[in-house]
């Protein structure tokens, strides 16, 4: 989760921090005399990633301690620099480029992106924002989630009763239109985010299984050492058919360890707590947990994913089956195809399994759940800012108990718009 800032004046000085921090950080460390202080392992290459994570403030420090240690690293200064204009410190900044101007003797390029930051001014920190929109119009093969087959029974041996469900109660296919947008900004110089999210779907004629949802919540990059952590905390509320249906709080981390992976390559680890209350139906309230791991793999033409995970649910005592535990694993690509055009597709796989038969003398059975999503996407970026997506997908919910079974194909056509400040 990223986040972007205000202001053309902003923008630019933003693209000539990044740019300097990759064109000048080969050619400032060749400038370091043999005879300076000798400078921390790796300290320069943690301020970039502080950078890049949009840790100013961990980057600022980074930097002050860098050039006490080599104060002939001309990349650091410049970045110092950058950094202490972009923060709105207009004399600091000014003492840096003065130095940097008297100490090294810059070439034209630097030269024109310290006369570039002098002319536009130090206009002090403003928040960076991000807002996205999609827009979506689909259809839906059983969008209410109709069991698969309309035989169950209750009881057993003796007092087993074979019924048929209601045709209420089998797949009904209907047509949606969906919106999802999300707002974030920059909330400190370090990096924290604040966002808004907010998802609802109206189908034409099932209006009873319409759903909003609005989550609120807050990102806090840090970095323990060589290890980054971002953490995250969130409220949200879900209705269903215009009723208040569920209320959620949740925390996340993830942790990225520094391995040695191949070029491309990234490992994270990730642990988050929820917990779900029900307002219209008692004993349905839980407390979830969620470990896993998460390998991704980033190129110009390609990114993948893949991950793996533990589950486990601890529900009320009231809730049918008692407490239930799973596992997860799924995989997701993206290939740029041709210009402007890419392709996605993803899968996966989710299990439960209760602790207890769902119903004591009704449904002796304990509940197994085992879900699969699979998932395929055209997308065609149009300019500015925006995309047109084609998008399939399939759901398989294989149970045990015939009452929960049911399968879904959806397919939906939307259009998506991005604006960074």
């Amino acid at each position: 989760m990223t986040n972007e800032g205000v202001g053309q004046g902003t923008r630019l000085g933003k693209c000539l921090l990044r740019i300097c921090c990759v064109a000048v950080a080969a050619a400032a460390c060749a400038t370091v005399r043999a005879d300076s202080a000798p400078l921390e392992p790796d300290l320069y290459q943690e301020a970039l990633r502080s950078l890049a994570e949009g840790r100013k403030s961990d980057a600022n420090d980074e930097l002050q301690r860098t050039i006490e240690l080599a104060p002939h690293h001309a990349g650091a200064w410049l970045d110092l620099a950058l950094i202490q204009c972009e923060l709105g410190h207009a004399a600091d900044a000014e003492r840096l480029f003065a130095a940097i101007e008297a100490r090294f003797s810059p070439p034209p390029g630097i030269k024109e992106i310290i006369a570039a930051k002098r002319a536009e001014g130090c206009k002090g920190r403003q928040p960076r924002s991000q807002t996205s929109i999609l827009l979506g119009r689909g259809s839906d093969s059983n969008a209410n989630q109709g069991a698969s087959s309309p035989n169950f029974s209750i009881g057993s041996g003796a007092s087993r009763i074979d019924l048929e469900l209601s045709p209420d109660y089998l797949p009904q296919r209907d047509n949606f239109v969906f919106l999802s947008s999300e707002y974030r900004r920059e909330l400190t110089p370090n990096g924290d985010v604040g966002f808004v999210q907010l998802r609802a779907r109206q189908n034409d004629s099932l209006k009873r299984f319409d759903t909003d949802s609005l989550v609120v919540g807050a990102e806090q990059p840090l970095r323990l050492g060589a290890w980054a952590l971002r953490n995250a905390a969130s409220l949200g509320a879900l209705t269903l058919g215009g009723q208040l249906y569920q209320r959620q709080a949740q925390l996340q981390t993830r942790l990225t360890p520094p391995l040695a992976l191949p070029e491309h390559w990234q490992l994270s680890l990730a642990a988050s707590l929820s917990h779900f209350a029900y307002p219209t139906q008692v004993g349905y309230d839980s407390n979830a947990a969620e470990a896993s791991a998460l390998a991704a793999y980033a190129s110009v033409r390609w990114q993948a994913q893949a991950s793996a995970g533990l589950l486990s649910d601890h529900r009320a005592a009231a809730h049918p089956g008692g407490n239930r535990h799973g596992w997860f694993a799924g995989v997701q690509g993206q290939a740029l195809l041709i210009d402007r055009v890419k392709g996605e597709l993803g899968w996966t796989r989710q299990t439960w399994v209760d602790q207890f038969p769902y119903s004591v003398g009704i449904i002796e059975q304990t509940r197994h759940q085992d879900t699969q999503l699979a998932r395929a996407a055209l997308i065609l970026q149009l300019p500015p800012n925006q995309a047109l997506q084609l998008e399939w997908r399939r759901i398989a919910n294989d149970e045990n108990i015939s009452l929960f079974k049911y399968a879904s194909q959806l397919l939906q056509l939307s259009w998506t718009w991005q604006s960074t400040r």
